[in-house]
């Protein structure tokens, strides 16, 4: 398989403003680890990354009622996947995207270096690297997760929320993460809260994703 045709070199493209073309396909690939396996849909082309069989794929989305495009990310096909690798999911997310920024954050963070930290605990069955930083009211976790990406998420408490500290956390991340490369980021499409401070913080919509959770993940190397 060439590199173009990994999951890896279909994010770093997308991170970059190149997506899959919109001619209503759907692209099946291998996962890149055994840790990760989802659907990613683009506009009209989503990527399926699974170990399953291709052929499978296609033809239970063939099977599903609805419209073409809306194939990948319906209960019914879904259902299926889940079914067929025993896997969990939460929630279908949206997908975000931003540029690294220079120097160090405004935002004043210290990291929290505890491994039994509750909050490092939960990154960890996601992402591996997993670092964390605590601010006056919030949190922001910073680990690698599908296809090696760096990815973000954040927590503010509800004393301190409509404050902009969500805004400043999610633009702490683009100052920390490391090798310049771009950061990721999952919002669920009902937390609108989040997904304005996300985009208020630089970070672009790409697609929507559902990620397929190994019932009992190995604990990643922090």
């Amino acid at each position: 398989m060439t590199r173009d045709a990994t999951l890896g070199a279909i994010l770093d493209a997308a991170a970059a403003g190149r997506f899959p073309p919109p001619d209503g396909d759907t692209t099946v690939v291998p996962q890149p680890s055994p840790r990760d396996a989802g659907v990613i849909a683009f506009t009209a082309h989503s990527v399926v990354f699974t170990d399953e069989d291709p052929d499978w794929v296609r033809s239970t989305l063939a099977a599903v009622d609805c419209d073409a495009l809306a194939a990948t990310m319906h209960p019914r096909f879904l259902g299926a996947l889940l079914d067929r690798t025993g896997r969990a999911t939460d929630t279908v997310d949206l997908l975000t995207v931003a540029d690294p920024l220079p120097g160090g954050p405004a935002l004043e963070l210290r990291e929290i270096a505890d491994p039994d930290h509750p909050r490092v605990r939960r990154a960890r069955r996601r992402r591996s690297d997993v670092r964390v930083w605590a601010a006056d009211g919030g949190v922001l976790v910073l680990g690698r997760g599908v296809a090696d990406r760096w990815e973000v998420a954040v927590e503010v408490d509800e004393a301190v929320r409509h404050r902009g500290l969500g805004r400043d956390l999610a633009r702490a991340a683009r100052h920390l993460v490391p090798d310049g490369e771009p950061v990721w980021s999952q919002q669920a499409a009902g937390n609108a809260r989040s997904i304005r401070a996300f985009q208020a913080a630089g970070f672009r919509p790409v697609g929507s994703e559902a990620l397929l959770l190994a019932p009992h993940p190995e604990p990643a190397v922090v």
